[in-house]
């Protein structure tokens, strides 16, 4: 198993290469897979911390963007 196997099976919408599937993906076409899941991801969380109303939130400290 290699370093990301632990990570993909944690994964919720990790989903097993299909094998005789056709071409495999490139590797420039994965990450942009993966991103485009993190931003939606990261998204989601936005939003259902922003309905919170930002309950337990940590106030900034100097120097750090809001």
């Amino acid at each position: 198993m290699g370093p990301w196997a632990e990570e993909a099976v944690m994964s919720e919408e990790f989903v097993p290469p299909q094998a005789g599937s056709g071409q495999p993906k490139g590797l420039l076409q994965q990450m942009e897979e993966l991103m485009a899941s993190l931003n939606a991801d990261l998204s989601a969380l936005d939003a259902d911390m922003q309905s919170a109303g930002g309950a337990g939130r940590l106030p900034l400290e100097d120097g750090e963007a809001g």
